[in-house]
């Protein structure tokens, strides 16, 4: 029978190793085979300017600083051959909100991508779709809409943070709240793009807010089905406005992870973030209830920006997923398996 919000909260306070366990029991029938997937992708930030000033953000900046970019499109095919001539199959396009960028800028720089390149372009997240609508006049429908039909392939999790107007309200007040960022997502979902689902833990929330943000997350993928995975990964304080609190631990990482694989019943992958946890934990996380490796990041700028900086090539996710006692699989933005190792 499904856990309910309440069981989800008690789970908090049992043993790591027993919870890992029963994570793990779920993610064996969710997924029998001993497969890891992992795949290979850029992410490209085309602008850093940003009118949301998050908090928790190492990344933005104001228009007219020194530091602030807009990437010129030559520099962005550049990076789209790089990737690639390394055998990737998507690039992740995000970016700040940029107050001077509408749909017509989208429009153009996605269908000059489609027109050049082979790529699945996997972007914009639903703080930059809802303003790229309010900038442009229009629908959310009609603003994905335009949007797929220049190429856009489907969409990330970014700026849930935590789906808890409470914590949103003190993190990011300038940004979309917890029912425009659902809206987003069903609204792409309702016209047939695959999105995944994120969350950013380990600042001002309580274990109350994990679980509501959970719920949010399982509800809306029982009315549409369209999440393909859930990201969860933590909050990296250095060089942000939250530079003060502590960090989390990897036992906080490794215990939501785990609540998240056994509350999420209905969404297929639960993805590990060596980005933020390093390959260490990113391997014991596959004993947690993760089945995928998360992508090789040629390229990551967000979480960089607050001072994380592990890499990892395709060579050492494969040896990372097979020293882990699993089978390495390369897959695509959609979570179709290419090849195996």
């Amino acid at each position: 029978s499904r856990i309910t919000p309440e069981e989800a909260l008690e789970l908090f306070d049992i043993d790591l190793l027993t919870l890992g366990k029963m994570a793990h029991q779920v993610r064996k029938r969710i997924h029998p085979e001993d497969r890891v997937t992992f795949c290979i992708d850029r992410n490209i930030n085309y602008t850093n300017i940003c009118i949301s000033r998050c908090a928790f953000c190492a990344f933005w900046r104001d228009k007219g600083h020194p530091e602030a970019y807009l990437l010129p499109k030559e520099e962005l095919f550049k990076k789209i051959e790089e990737t690639l001539e390394l055998g990737g199959t998507s690039i992740l396009i995000q970016g700040g909100l940029n107050p001077e960028l509408d749909i017509t800028y989208f429009e153009d720089l996605l269908s000059a991508i489609k027109a050049r390149y082979p790529i699945h372009i996997h972007g914009l997240s639903p703080p930059e779709i809802w303003h790229i609508a309010r900038n442009s006049g229009l629908t959310l429908e009609e603003t994905i809409k335009r949007l797929m039909a220049a190429g856009l392939g489907s969409i990330p999790g970014g700026g849930a943070e935590i789906l808890s107007p409470r914590v949103r309200q003190q993190l990011s007040p300038n940004k979309v709240s917890t029912e425009e960022w659902l809206e987003v997502m069903e609204t792409a979902h309702r016209v047939g793009l695959r999105t995944t689902a994120t969350m950013m833990f380990g600042h001002i929330e309580e274990p109350r807010d994990i679980v509501e943000h959970l719920g949010r997350i399982r509800d809306l993928q029982d009315k549409t089905g369209g999440f393909t995975a859930f990201i969860s990964w933590t909050f990296q304080p250095p060089n942000t406005e939250l530079a003060h609190l502590e960090k989390a631990t990897a036992a906080d990482y490794l215990k939501v992870l785990a609540i998240s694989r056994i509350f999420l019943d209905n969404v297929p992958n639960i993805q590990a973030s060596w980005v933020t946890q390093g390959a260490k934990i990113a391997q014991i996380a596959l004993y947690f209830g993760a089945n995928d490796f998360g992508s090789t990041m040629i390229e990551e700028n967000v979480v960089a920006a607050a001072g994380a900086t592990f890499r990892m090539s395709k060579e050492e996710i494969i040896r990372c997923i097979k020293d882990a006692g699993f089978q390495p699989a390369q897959r695509d933005t959609l979570y179709r398996v290419l090849r195996e190792f």
